[in-house]
């Protein structure tokens, strides 16, 4: 296989006339991306970056970054994509980790960079949106040029993503040129006659994060449709977006589905354009889920994925079946099971989902692994923690998820939670996820986040922390008495505490750590 941007230059042979980005009423075509895309390969050639050199990427979801993306992987480059809201002590890591001598970010981030380039081994700053002291603007950093495109082998990295810190610094996941080809063929394979020309692609998951990079940005690419890029979320903008451009493709993570249901106007949302809508990042509330599909046409359709897994191991396909509550099966072309800590098997369920208040989930469940083409080549210098996550058995090599789930004998798989935010209460377990999924339940209930706290008697304790609905009229004993009368009573939050907003990550998934750190001296970050 070639290098991964040959999939994109099939598509512009293909469809060259036909609009890859719509971005704030500007379209542009495949072939004036391609020209734009050459332009950057071109200058950094010229600047000497060229085969495994690390090209950071420190911006929204705004065109440059697609330019920058694609024009990396043409001259041979590997692309390390960074979180636009990170600021000058989280960047420092990743650039000084990666070894990056490019950074392509917002004028205004510029300042970020300038104060830790002396650490590391970057040397040219490019800014998009304004011309600032120490940095290049994007217009006069690029080169006129229509250069080949470098080969690279299949095991060839070709994007560096780094995870969310747990127990200490974020790492670095070296994805290949076949692990994320491999995928991005299988993303957009997933659904009716697959993502054809004529479709039209909410770009709203942060593209510097594995899912809205290879299901959303590359999965549209490649397949020639168009793109429409948002730089930031705000519920009103993408549901007008979709109705002005009509909009058929949708992809977001359960947060964004929650905020457009709960919008004061949500009745009136007009949405039949969308002939898909996907989930993932998190398990989506059956509620949520039955509530957007309740108020619009779009059947939502969950998945699941790491960004170790280029991301997508398993999808609820609408060509083979959905089955609400689990997040599918295992993409052609990966294996997945259900393991015990003795990496034996645990046997399937009859029927799935189980009653999570009535079934024994210590008995039926275990962690999920996978293995296929997508899973990474292995954290960049980091050969313990590699020798942590995967495990060598039965002629495959198996990556370690952290996610606790079981699977029925039909081949559905479903999470229970991850298996770091099983609490542990006077002996008994408790998976935050079942709590949640009753508090959506509640009427009065807008969003909720449920974490374990420490208690001296207990060693964790359960609390929730709820967003009220607007105009609710709700008391902490209501909540808990409903919890209790649905619950065992050592499930019920024992604490509920009312907030405005959950603390959440740009890809939507709550920040529980941030909950946990009033209450606990040593939090960890996730």
């Amino acid at each position: 296989m070639a290098n991964l941007v040959t999939n994109l230059a099939a598509a512009v042979e293909e469809h060259g006339e036909n609009t890859a980005i719509g971005y704030q009423g500007t379209e542009t075509s495949y072939e004036e991306f391609w020209g734009q895309i050459g332009a950057f390969a071109t200058a950094l050639a010229d600047r000497g970056v060229g085969a495994d050199d690390r090209v950071a990427i420190y911006l929204p979801n705004v065109p440059p970054f697609l330019i920058a993306f694609h024009g990396t992987l043409r001259a041979g480059g590997v692309v390390v994509p960074m979180n636009p809201q990170y600021k000058a002590r989280e960047i420092g890591h990743l650039l000084g980790d990666s070894g990056a001598t490019v950074v392509v970010t917002l004028a205004d981030l510029v300042p970020f960079v300038r104060a830790v380039q002396d650490e590391t081994s970057v040397e040219h700053v490019v800014s998009v949106g304004g011309d600032v002291d120490g940095a290049t603007a994007f217009e006069d950093f690029l080169e006129p040029g229509d250069p080949d495109i470098l080969e690279r082998a299949d095991d060839d990295v070709a994007v560096q993503p780094y995870t969310s810190g747990t127990t200490g610094q974020p790492k670095g996941v070296q994805l290949t040129h076949k692990n994320l080809a491999s995928n991005t063929q299988s993303a957009a394979e997933l659904i009716p006659d697959g993502i054809r020309p004529d479709d039209k692609q909410l770009g709203v998951l942060p593209l510097f994060h594995i899912y809205g990079m290879t299901v959303v940005m590359n999965a549209t690419l490649f397949s020639g449709g168009a793109f429409y890029p948002m730089a930031s979320w705000d519920a009103q903008e993408a549901v007008s977006l979709i109705e002005d451009e009509e909009l058929t493709l949708m992809h977001g993570v359960p947060a964004m589905y929650n905020d457009v249901i709960n919008q004061p106007n949500a009745e009136a949302f007009d949405l039949s354009s969308l002939r898909l809508c996907g989930v993932g990042g998190a398990g989506i509330p059956v509620e949520v889920l039955r509530r957007f599909e309740e108020l619009y046409e779009p059947t939502v359709y969950e998945g699941y994925g790491l960004t170790e897994t280029s991301p997508v191991t398993h999808f609820n396909s609408p060509i083979k079946g959905r089955r609400v509550g689990s997040i599918g099966k295992p993409v052609p072309g990966v294996d997945s099971r259900v393991v015990d800590r003795d990496f034996e098997d645990v046997p399937p369920v009859e029927d799935g989902p189980v009653d999570e208040d009535e079934a024994d989930l210590d008995a039926i469940t275990g962690e999920i692994v996978v293995s296929g083409p997508n899973v990474m080549k292995g954290y960049y210098g980091l050969p313990d923690a590699n020798e942590e996550v995967f495990t060598d058995a039965d002629g495959k090599t198996w990556f370690h998820t952290g996610d606790l789930g079981y699977r029925d004998e039909d081949g559905f798989f479903y999470v229970v939670d991850r298996e770091k935010h099983m609490i542990v209460t006077g002996g008994y377990n408790v998976y935050p996820r079942e709590v949640e999924e009753l508090l959506f339940e509640h009427e009065a209930v807008a969003d909720a986040a449920v974490a374990g706290i420490p208690d001296e008697r207990r060693g964790e304790t359960v609390k929730a922390f709820v967003v009220p609905t607007p105009d609710a009229d709700v008391t902490e004993a209501e909540l808990k008495e409903y919890c209790l009368t649905n619950l065992a009573e050592y499930k019920h939050p024992r604490e509920i505490e009312f907030v405005e907003e959950l603390p959440r990550t740009t890809t939507g998934k709550v920040q529980k750590f941030k909950l946990r750190e009033q209450d606990t001296p040593e939090s960890e970050a996730e």
